[in-house]
């Protein structure tokens, strides 16, 4: 069985769940936000040590003035309340994207919980927020020619230094929920030679079931990365 270092997770579907149950489109965001410490906790026991989840991206910002209130208001309280118990699981947090846009209430948040838990090694939990990949990539070279890298000097290296997950490894398997079969710009660099498992369950749906089912997917597949 091949070890999964690092699972990415879009997570789709928390309206349409809202939706099927007869509640309002934000009760599929709570539900969703809540299903996150749930799955952080199953990947811990499968040895997963980075889980990376696609919050907010760039394209969010077109929804409603509610919805996104409200689910920057859950970012927050994840960062200030729930902090705790990562903190306490030796979850190291991390919120890679761009800042612009975001208040300068939740970029303290950011801070101050990055600054918590730098030193936690059970685990990392990558919360993408207002994350684009196609901007991570221009962002990272913008960073290196700021730094000093002259044009030519330039390569996959260098980007993948500059990268916001700099340091950590690429993705090995991602999932997508609700049935949609794309990855909407998320770990656009990252994720060239990961595997794609498409759930058709909507998020806050998903079981640990689910997540074994994944797994067992993923160790059945031959990775050859380009060879024979």
């Amino acid at each position: 069985m091949t070890v999964i270092n690092h699972l990415g997770i879009i997570m789709d579907g928390n309206r349409r769940w809202a939706k099927e149950h007869g509640l309002p489109g934000l009760e599929g965001h709570r539900c969703g936000y809540d299903k996150i410490v749930e799955v952080g906790d199953w990947c811990l026991a499968r040895g997963i040590k980075v889980l990376t989840v696609y919050a907010f991206s760039t394209e969010n910002w077109n929804r409603t003035q509610e919805e996104v209130g409200y689910l920057m208001d859950l970012f927050y309280k994840a960062l200030t309340v729930e902090i705790e118990a990562f903190h306490r699981k030796g979850i190291k947090v991390r919120v890679i994207g761009s800042r612009e846009k975001l208040s300068e209430k939740l970029i303290a948040a950011i801070d101050a919980a990055e600054a918590k838990t730098k030193d936690n090694r059970e685990g990392t939990l990558n919360l993408a927020i207002n994350y684009g990949g196609r901007l991570e990539i221009v962002t990272a070279m913008k960073r290196a020619l700021a730094a000093g890298v002259k044009p030519e000097e330039l390569s996959e290296e260098v980007i993948s230094q500059n990268i916001w997950t700099a340091g950590q490894p690429d993705p090995d398997l991602i999932i997508r929920t609700s049935g949609e079969q794309r990855l909407s710009g998320f770990l656009t660099w990252q994720s060239v030679y990961s595997e794609l498992y498409f759930c058709r369950k909507n998020w806050p749906d998903f079981a640990e079931a689910d997540l074994d089912e994944a797994v067992a997917e993923f160790n059945s597949r031959n990775r050859r990365f380009g060879g024979n």
